[in-house]
């Protein structure tokens, strides 16, 4: 794509973003947009349908005609209860405590007021339309083919189909998480609702058809009415907080602590201190130096070993100082001793 092409999108997309800002509504996807107006014009399509007596009156009285209670009637008691899910009254009540849970948990009036709008908004378009067409049902029609419209009736659009829509809807639309799984099971609750008014026979076909177009309607226009639901949580929650008393300041208590007492210990026998004798030294030993010879220096030249006789020996032991003036004669080997037997010189 162009860069000129892009740049001319998102300058009509600031321009219609800035449009909505101005009007005060919040800007809508297209696709929002686009359902929004198709199931205006189904909408529009099923009323003038009736209106007009075409062919979606045969449907009605060919469906009406075959009598699914007669011919599966061991399905009515079980329907006959699931029927209640899409009553007004039980709904909007069971909806509305966890809505008022939720809406404690979070501090915002936000859950009731998005429920709370979405059923006036039901109850207007639907109510409105019910009152305007008069329509009666199956149970109370006068003639085979005949579009029942303008006889004080109340049944079209079917607003069991359409509470159902709007209210298993909005819990959906509310959702935390798992918001696609919730609008799926919205839908097939809200489906199964329609199908079982027509089996019960309290309804025509093109009724349910209108509800459910109807009821979504209802929920496609509840983003256009956030900007005002967001003021009201504002202000609900202003006087919330107003009224809401403060904090008790948290007074600690003084938890005891045990504290063990001391074990009393054994007397120890006290043992006398003896004096330690101490041995007088003279002063003139203490003054007298300390004579130190002289270190002689370690000769590095290796020593050599000097072989003497026995001559020399006995010189040297003889004239050694200290010793006696008697001669002392040195123990003689054998080898000695047998030549001068023989008369050998030595």
């Amino acid at each position: 794509m162009p860069a000129e092409t892009q740049s001319a999108e998102i300058r009509i997309t600031d321009q219609k973003r800035a449009g909505s800002l101005e009007s005060g509504l919040p800007p809508i996807s297209r696709r929002h947009s686009v359902l929004f107006v198709v199931t205006g014009l189904a909408y529009l399509a099923v009323v003038l349908g009736i209106l007009c007596d075409t062919a979606l009156v045969d449907l009605d009285w060919w469906l009406q005609q075959l009598r699914p209670y007669y011919r599966w009637p061991e399905l009515q008691p079980y329907l006959d209860i699931w029927v209640v899910a899409g009553q007004r009254g039980p709904t909007a009540i069971a909806a509305s405590l966890w809505l008022g849970w939720r809406s404690y948990r979070l501090r915002s009036a936000r859950p009731l007021l998005v429920m709370g709008m979405a059923l006036l908004l039901l109850n207007v378009t639907v109510g409105g339309v019910k009152i305007v067409t008069g329509r009666l049902g199956p149970h109370y029609a006068h003639y085979v083919g005949s579009p029942e419209l303008f006889s004080g009736g109340t049944i079209f659009p079917s607003g069991h189909t359409a509470n159902a829509v709007v209210t298993w809807g909005v819990l959906a639309y509310l959702a935390a998480t798992w918001r696609r799984t919730g609008a799926v099971l919205a839908g097939l609750t809200a489906a199964s609702i329609g199908l079982t008014t027509v089996y019960l026979g309290t309804h025509w076909i093109s009724d349910v058809f209108a509800g459910w177009a109807a009821g979504l309607l209802v929920l496609l226009a509840l983003p256009l009415a956030e900007p005002a639901l967001a003021a009201a949580d504002a202000r609900l929650t202003a006087i919330w907080q107003r009224t809401e008393p403060a904090a008790r300041p948290v007074r600690l208590r003084p938890v005891p602590i045990k504290v063990p007492a001391p074990r009393p210990s054994s007397p120890r026998p006290s043992v006398p201190l003896q004096p330690v004798p101490v041995q007088a030294v003279p002063v003139q030993a203490m003054a007298q130096p300390v004579a130190t010879q002289p270190v002689q220096a370690r000769s590095t030249t290796p020593s050599r070993t000097v072989r003497l006789s026995r001559s020399e020996r006995y010189s040297m032991v003889s004239s050694a100082p200290g010793s006696s003036s008697r001669t002392v004669r040195q123990p003689r080997s054998a080898a000695s001793v047998r030549a001068t037997s023989t008369g050998s010189p030595r």
